[in-house]
């Protein structure tokens, strides 16, 4: 049996070795390449594909690669969205994901950015570099004093709103189903509501039509004056225009954000900010009240062998039975 892994970083090599131990009757192959038309065939003779990319997975790669006989694709990461669900319904593709790979790590992360933009750390660095070393007038707020609404209470979700309930702060949320292991620590609202009384909002939603731009500007003019945005999910769930206007005029006091609209132009790469072609992005990365960091909620070494072993394992199951516990379904 073989394996061909696309879009392989160094920090994965050592549980690829890992997994290869434990399951000496397979063969691993890779590449650092993402999946595209011009390496799909890099993995032919192989019975199954493991991926990960950020990017949209081509029509003309998936057909390729159907038509090379190979049609059982696991993800290493959650989100589906990249992926054309028509056409690999039609193509016979089984998809498979790693749901669940390590919620502690983003939600910390989210927690992290939330308390980064009430101690105004960014605003303090950028001080400290210039040699002013004074307190004022950068007063800083407390999370015990917050009221924190969660959109979305999954395994992320839920995980951060009982991290920010450990600091003291009051937890509010909005999900279409609610967690009863949340019981007593979060107190479920609408989601009008909780614009209107959170003064963080943190989102924890996947990307589909029904939450596109979900905070734009008719959901800002909903919210506390000076609220503060924390978005480690996806990069469209913001209207990036609407959020800067609402930075311009307060309605937005802060924002930290570890995912963009257009993140593939950015992210995960060297670039030359003055041939960046990304207006909204050039608008906040150097507001002293924005936080933009390059999609690495995720990134921790639990993380990443999580990912690895766990959609190896499900494209071995794939293989061997047909189905696997990590199969999506379109």
């Amino acid at each position: 049996m073989k394996i061909y892994m696309y879009g392989v970083y160094q920090d994965e090599v050592p549980y690829i070795e890992e997994w290869q131990e434990e399951h000496p009757e397979v063969t691993v192959d890779s590449t650092t390449k993402l999946l595209d038309e011009n390496t799909v065939n890099l993995s032919k003779g192989s019975d199954g594909v493991v991926v990960f990319q950020q990017k949209p997975y081509s029509d003309e790669a998936l057909r390729q690669l159907a038509l090379n006989g190979i049609t059982k694709m696991s993800l290493r990461n959650v989100g589906v969205d990249n992926l054309n669900h028509e056409l690999v319904q039609e193509l016979g593709f089984q998809i498979t994901n790693v749901p669940v790979y390590s919620p502690a790590a983003i939600a910390e992360f989210s927690v992290t950015q939330a308390l980064n933009l009430l101690r105004r750390t960014k605003e303090f660095y950028l001080k400290l570099a210039k040699g002013d070393y004074n307190w004022a007038p950068h007063l800083a707020k407390e999370m015990n004093k917050q009221v924190v609404g969660i959109v979305g209470t999954g395994n992320i979700g839920s995980t951060a709103a009982k991290i920010f309930a450990g600091f003291g702060a009051k937890v509010i949320a909005y999900s279409r189903h609610q967690n009863k292991e949340l019981e007593g620590i979060v107190e479920y609202v609408s989601l009008d509501e909780l614009y209107k009384r959170a003064t963080i909002i943190s989102l924890y939603l996947p990307h589909v039509p029904a939450t596109d731009k979900m905070l734009n500007e008719k959901a800002f003019a909903m919210m506390q004056d000076g609220v503060l945005l924390v978005n480690t999910a996806r990069g469209p769930l913001v209207d990036e225009k609407a959020l800067i206007e609402a930075l311009n005029s307060g309605k937005v006091g802060g924002a930290a954000l570890d995912v963009m609209t257009g993140e593939t132009k950015i992210f995960n790469q060297q670039i030359n900010f003055q041939e960046v072609d990304y207006d909204e992005f050039k608008d906040l990365v150097d507001r002293p009240n924005v936080l933009i960091t390059p999609h690495i909620a995720f990134y921790t070494d639990q993380a990443i062998k999580n990912m690895v072993k766990m959609s190896l394992s499900a494209n071995l199951d794939l293989i061997k039975t047909g189905t696997s516990d990590k199969l999506v379904k379109f």
